[in-house]
């Protein structure tokens, strides 16, 4: 067997900041919320604190992968950051189904909230989530493409950003109408948001578990530049997976002509940079050489 092994090492700066900032601003907003009477407010608390313990939790899971394998995860400890999305996900949908609930009741009886408060929280918002995303964004100053973890930080922190504007519209409008029925319009939006994506993220970390072949990687097309490698005759038992949704395993067989021009060690060479193009970190390539009706296995 031939095996390959790349390890990757991002770099973390940035994502401490950014826990240490969603994690404060998510207490201020608790208590913002309350002064302001905004059931908008207090839904995005929620939201924001558990944007803190997703981030935190990144953090340490990202230190925790980096230790060596043992005789018990012989994969190492990847796959542990995998218990944390599941976790986050389900009590995310829990918690947006409950504010769901409190939200509707909002909007059918609107409750008198502070525009004022709204309107300079918003803008608290925009600055401490958006300094959040471009310190991440501009935190590796090599070039380099920046992790699983700090992209999907980014992501959260861009939607936080995005959201805190439409908090901000919607305290401008509750300021020059009273329609305070938007409060409650805003905190379903918001509910509903964060339910979408936690059942996105379920299903997304739900296929990385049942070991579906990751979104990133187009199984046919490998299969088909696999097969025009100068040397090969046929590829069988080919599969691809994910760790943790960003190191990708992959094994397949390869049929080799034994009276071919091309050396094993070269064929083998091609198929293990291809498989790398396709964003497989860890490819395992079994060669077959087909003698008439007999396969010599040539590991």
């Amino acid at each position: 067997m031939a095996h390959s092994h790349k390890h990757h090492h991002s770099p973390r700066n940035g994502t401490t900041l950014a826990f240490w900032l969603n994690l404060i601003f998510s207490i201020i907003e608790i208590i913002g919320g309350m002064l302001t009477n905004s059931t908008a407010i207090i839904s995005d608390a929620f939201h924001d604190f558990m944007d803190a313990l997703a981030i935190g939790a990144a953090v340490l899971l990202e230190k925790i992968s980096g230790k060596k394998r043992t005789s018990t995860f012989s994969y190492g400890y990847r796959r542990f950051s995998l218990l944390s999305a599941l976790t986050m996900s389900v009590f995310l949908l829990v918690g947006a189904v409950l504010m769901i609930g409190t939200a509707y009741d909002s909007f059918l009886s609107p409750k008198v909230v502070d525009s004022k408060g709204m309107l300079w929280l918003a803008v608290l918002g925009i600055l401490i989530n958006g300094f959040a995303f471009l310190r991440i964004k501009k935190s590796d100053g090599h070039g380099h493409a920046h992790d699983h973890n700090s992209r999907a930080i980014m992501l959260h922190l861009l939607e936080d950003v995005l959201g805190w504007v439409a908090v901000l519209i919607g305290a401008v409008v509750i300021y020059y109408t009273g329609w305070y029925w938007i409060d409650g319009l805003l905190a379903l939006a918001i509910a509903g948001f964060i339910g979408y994506n936690a059942c996105k993220n379920l299903i997304s970390t739900m296929k990385i578990v049942l070991q579906s072949v990751p979104e990133n990687v187009n199984l046919q097309q490998l299969h088909l530049e696999l097969k025009s490698i100068d040397g090969i005759e046929d590829i069988h038992d080919l599969h691809v997976w994910s760790i943790d949704g960003t190191y990708n395993i992959g094994s397949l067989h390869a049929v080799v002509d034994p009276n071919g021009k091309h050396a094993e060690a070269d064929v083998l060479l091609s198929i293990v940079k291809l498989m790398e193009k396709h964003t497989i970190q860890h490819p395992t390539v079994q060669l077959e050489e087909r003698k008439g009706n007999c396969k010599l296995i040539a590991c």
